[in-house]
């Protein structure tokens, strides 16, 4: 990307954001501070009506706007994808938005691009193999939720734990949502228990904005996350299998913590987070004569020591 190029992008990422801050400009087109000053004193030169502030950042004073953007191919596939991502990972309140947002990106484009688009529409597909928590009819919370947290506003929540059997109704304030393993979640302050709390949403049997806003600053939700993973020990393991077996992993290596893969032309090599070598390496087991644990070492060694133990029993078993 040459200099204009980067400007160009620059102003667009200003036009993106109340707020840009000069770390964010230099993390994003990986150029130094000196670089992102220089870029911004450019900027303004040509006209463009920047407002900054120390310590703060950048933004474009209230009213100036861009002519329509034109997006690339590039960019215009990366909206298809993500569609298609949230037509299976959302609810109806997201998906409706997106849905509206796209016929906004699609009627700026060139034509030849949303000939493109039409084009490789059936081209992409998500197949949803995780397991994903059932979400009865009216219960379309993420859009909700968000609006909560943009707003600092409580909300009260009808919830049901997994090892309750009644009702709990409870003032929560709302930090941030997250995916994994295709449930999502929702981390608050509970009220209720004076704690921070994660709820599954789809064990959500009723949630409204109350009127009540917060003042509490809370923890970002990226430590809330850190330190469920350090609670939970979470190992990385991988495990490379032969192609020839994958059809038979089915819906188990996502129940195994399942993050990533790399094929090749004879095997696949997948990687995973578990908290439960135990479980992991008893799954393995299954497929072993068509996979190799890389690694962790601690994982290979239980395994080869449960092996010898079955072998051993086994042995015994046809002695008598």
């Amino acid at each position: 990307m040459n200099r204009i190029e980067r400007i160009s992008a620059i102003l667009i990422q200003l036009q993106s954001k109340n707020c840009v801050t000069a770390q964010e400009i230099a993390d994003r087109f990986n150029i130094s501070m000196r670089t992102v000053y220089r870029d911004m004193r450019s900027l303004e030169e040509s006209g463009v009506p920047l407002f900054g502030e120390a310590g703060v950042g950048y933004s474009l004073v209230e009213g100036y706007k861009l002519p329509p953007v034109q997006f690339t191919i590039e960019e215009a596939t990366a909206f298809l994808t993500a569609e298609k991502l949230v037509e299976k990972f959302t609810d109806r309140s997201m998906k409706e938005g997106y849905k509206s947002a796209m016929y906004k990106v699609k009627a700026v484009m060139r034509k030849s691009d949303k000939i493109y688009l039409e084009t490789i529409n059936d081209n992409i597909q998500v197949v949803s193999t995780c397991q994903k928590g059932e979400v009865k009819e009216g219960q379309d919370y993420l859009y909700l939720i968000c609006r909560a947290i943009a707003d600092k506003h409580i909300m009260l929540l009808h919830y049901v734990g997994l090892n309750d059997v009644k009702l709990t109704i409870r003032n929560i304030e709302p930090v941030g949502v997250y995916l994994q393993s295709g449930r999502w979640y929702i981390i608050a302050f509970c009220q209720l228990r004076k704690d921070y709390r994660n709820f599954r949403i789809d064990r959500i049997r009723d949630l409204s904005i109350l009127e009540t806003t917060f003042k509490k600053i809370h923890p970002t939700l990226k430590r809330f996350l850190t330190e469920i993973s350090h609670k939970e020990k979470l190992v990385t393991v991988v495990i490379r299998f032969d192609n020839e077996v994958l059809p038979y992993l089915g819906d188990q290596k996502y129940y195994n913590g399942f993050v990533s893969e790399v094929a090749g032309k004879t095997h696949t090599e997948m990687k995973f987070l578990t908290s439960s070598l135990e479980g992991i390496m008893r799954w393995y087991i299954m497929v072993a004569d068509r996979a190799q644990i890389v690694s962790p070492p601690e994982l290979i060694e239980r395994t080869h020591a449960f092996i010898t133990s079955l072998s051993s029993r086994l042995q015994n078993k046809i002695s008598c």
